[in-house]
């Protein structure tokens, strides 16, 4: 496991790669949510590299001051450009070409970075995504044309992303798009990940986080199984 820094077209990038035992292995980029790169989203990274997988998790936030970076990069998920698509891609580029890698490289995202997720693999370069209780664009069917095989988690019990796990299994079904959607009755927004201290009191009643483990465990297990279908696997040593 190491910090590691990117060359992106607005600078330097800095990042988390962990390493899995055996290479070559395929990749995972592992897009954070609105909180930043947490020890929580370098967890995950850790996970994916326990199953085979070099994981890197960029800092999108690295550039400026944590609520002026939440806004801009909300800004260009809403207009589908902008830094945080251009600092995706020079990751996903450097996955790509990494010494322990593959060439194959998958993308796993979290809330907002479930949302970036969506909103990048259709751009190419990717063998499977997971966003992970990410907006879904109302017109979907148009914007995620060209996307690679989709598994995707939501809460039951999300109210800012109601109705967004039928749309996306919608679209996903007219492009003729391999899918895994599924929604949890009992869980809210951010389910895969604990929250601690002052965060779930700031969202509070507008948008409820609470970790729910077996249903983390769950989409876990279904992402892990998918990416092995489409991505691959490290070599066993």
């Amino acid at each position: 496991m190491a910090e590691v820094t990117i060359a992106a077209p607005s600078g330097p990038l800095p990042g988390y790669l962990a390493r899995p035992e055996a290479t070559p292995a395929p990749a995972v980029l592992v897009v954070h949510e609105a909180f930043g790169l947490t020890d929580e989203m370098r967890r995950h990274a850790d996970r994916l590299a326990a199953a085979g997988y070099v994981a890197l998790a960029p800092d999108l936030f690295s550039w400026g001051l944590t609520i002026r970076c939440v806004a801009a990069t909300m800004v260009a998920l809403s207009r589908g450009q902008g830094r945080a698509f251009d600092d995706i891609e020079a990751a996903r580029s450097w996955l790509a070409g990494h010494e322990d890698g593959t060439g194959a490289v998958g993308i796993v995202g979290f809330c907002m970075g479930g949302g970036l997720a969506l909103a990048c693999a259709p751009r190419g370069g990717y063998g499977a995504a997971a966003p992970n209780y990410g907006d879904v664009p109302t017109d979907a069917e148009h914007v995620l044309q060209g996307i690679c095989p989709v598994v995707a988690s939501f809460g039951g019990r999300d109210r800012y992303l109601r109705g967004h796990p039928k749309r996306l299994e919608s679209a996903l079904d007219a492009l003729g798009v391999t899918h895994d959607v599924k929604e949890y009755p009992q869980s809210t927004h951010g389910f895969m990940n604990p929250h601690p201290g002052l965060i779930p009191r700031l969202t509070g009643r507008l948008l409820p986080l609470e970790y729910d483990p077996a249903a983390a465990d769950d989409a876990w297990a279904r992402i892990l199984t998918f990416f092995h279908e489409h991505l691959g696997t490290a070599p066993r040593r």
